[in-house]
């Protein structure tokens, strides 16, 4: 069969089993995108196109105009995003397929809660999924810091309603800074021109000192600015008049990054993704404040990763999307579309071992629900990937957390997906050709590695080509098939 033998200290078994040990220095940037992304239009399954069209003629952005991935002819993004295009063909952006959870809610804020605190649908937390694990790394936060082990923040956020992500168990493990506006004149380099974010009211301004005195009254102020005055943007970032806001809130990122702040986990967000109307022009379906959003995103993202790599900091740095929902693979008769169930992920850095997780969505045998009466014509999107699984690759395999650690931070098991893992392993049971076998949604490429693990049997109906396999569960070969080796 061509299977070969790894010795336990080869390079490759060492990978797998120290995939990323806890590594003190390791950033994660996580991106809102709040109100419902439509990853349909975001992520397009041209293998499927006809069907595409036929579920959103009105919106559905023509065939030609989608933009092509090097290696994955089967899926394109939209014409707006070609800066992720580069990323992805230079291996620097994953794509993950239909992401969601279980019986999906679909209101705002109870599903971005969900996604936020890291719960069942039925189940609540008054945690963020993040400020646990921050919570578990630094005992007693904030009581002793700053301190010599943790001189800076533990995490930082750009906006003034503090993110329950990162609710620890007393208060946000997060200093925030209301907009990059009030970062300037933190740190003296700005005019004085008011947020633009900060209600104009009282209650605005009770905001923002409240934010003012947290930074202050913690005693990071002049870590932050001493982190400002040493970074330096070495990218081009977007012009003030192309009003990219989330570009803004990076570009701050990345400077406090290079000025050597410590901080392990930066938040940023981008509004307007609720698109129930005028989703795009009506005369192009290219145009539009979906492709606004997506071509400031894609922008933001690629501008920042450049300045990442021109610092010398990139190696240490991944990133993050979310939104709180998808939106159904039907349109309406706006031009827009409505509260859905899954969407597209991108995490994007240099440290990714895999650039696609899960498939396209079956747009014919797959969409919810799966046995619709008459009137029901809003057809959803399934879920392949529970987000929790993202999570959990995050935490073990970038952070380097304990697996037992990342369970209890969870409130339960959640199978890898190989995000930033050599190999792609079994997570159960059954044909070579099911999805569902696969930490990675799929079945392996010919170029990647793959493991069998113990307790597992893979049923082979068909000849199979690997870069190579290893062994500690077993393939049941339903005939004369065999396992080609490519390395």
């Amino acid at each position: 069969m061509g299977i070969k033998a790894y010795n336990e200290n080869s390079a490759l078994v060492q990978s797998l089993r120290h995939t990323a040990a806890a590594n003190t220095d390791r950033i994660l940037v996580m991106i809102n995108m709040i109100g419902g992304n439509d990853g349909l239009n975001t992520v397009i399954p041209l293998d499927q196109y006809s069907a595409y069209n036929s579920l959103r003629s009105n919106i559905a952005i023509p065939e030609t105009s989608v933009l092509g991935l090097t290696g994955m002819p089967e899926t394109g993004l939209h014409p707006a995003m070609t800066g992720l295009q580069n990323m992805y063909n230079d291996g620097k952006l994953a794509i993950i397929h239909s992401v969601g959870y279980p019986n999906a809610n679909q209101s705002h804020f109870r599903s971005a809660d969900i996604w936020m605190s890291g719960v069942d649908s039925n189940q609540y937390a008054s945690t963020g999924w993040m400020g646990r694990y921050l919570g578990n790394r630094y005992t007693g936060y904030p009581t002793g810091y700053p301190n010599t082990t943790m001189e800076d923040p533990v995490a930082l956020q750009i906006g003034y309603l503090a993110t329950p992500t990162l609710q620890g168990a007393s208060q946000s493990m997060a200093v925030t800074i209301d907009n990059p506006e009030s970062f300037y004149r933190l740190i003296g380099a700005g005019g004085s021109t008011p947020p633009s974010d900060i209600p104009p009211n009282q209650i605005g301004g009770q905001i923002s000192y409240i934010r003012q005195q947290q930074a202050l009254a913690i005693g990071y102020a002049s870590e932050i600015k001493a982190a400002a005055d040493l970074g330096v943007n070495m990218a081009s970032y977007p012009l003030p008049s192309a009003r990219n806001d989330l570009a803004d809130q990076l570009k701050i990122v990345a400077r406090l990054i290079h000025g050597g702040l410590k901080t392990k986990i930066f938040f940023v967000t981008q509004y307007g993704y609720d698109t129930h109307s005028t989703q795009v022009d009506v005369n192009d379906t290219r145009t539009g404040t979906h492709a606004d959003l997506l071509g400031k995103l894609s922008a933001a993202i690629t501008v920042f990763q450049q300045d990442l790599q021109l610092q010398g900091t990139a190696d240490k740095v991944i990133g993050m999307t979310f939104s709180e929902f998808g939106r159904r693979a039907t349109s309406n008769a706006s031009r827009g579309s409505d509260h859905g169930v899954a969407a597209p992920m991108f995490v994007f850095g240099n440290n990714l071992k895999k650039r696609v997780i899960g498939m396209n969505p079956n747009l014919t045998t797959e969409l919810l629900p799966e046995n619709p009466q008459p009137w029901e014509t809003g057809r959803d999107i399934k879920m392949q990937i529970d987000f929790r699984r993202v999570y959990t690759d995050i935490l073990n395999d970038w952070f380097g957390t304990a697996k037992t650690t990342t369970n209890s931070l969870l409130f339960r098991n959640f199978n890898t997906i190989s995000l930033f893992s050599d190999f792609v392993e079994t997570v159960g049971n059954g044909n070579w050709n099911n999805r569902d076998v696969w930490s990675v949604g799929r079945k392996p490429l010919a170029s990647e590695y793959v493991k069998i693990n113990a307790g597992h049997t893979v049923t082979v109906g068909q000849d199979i080509t690997v870069k190579n396999i290893r062994l500690e569960g077993n393939l049941n070969f339903t005939g004369n098939y065999k396992v080609n080796t490519m390395g």
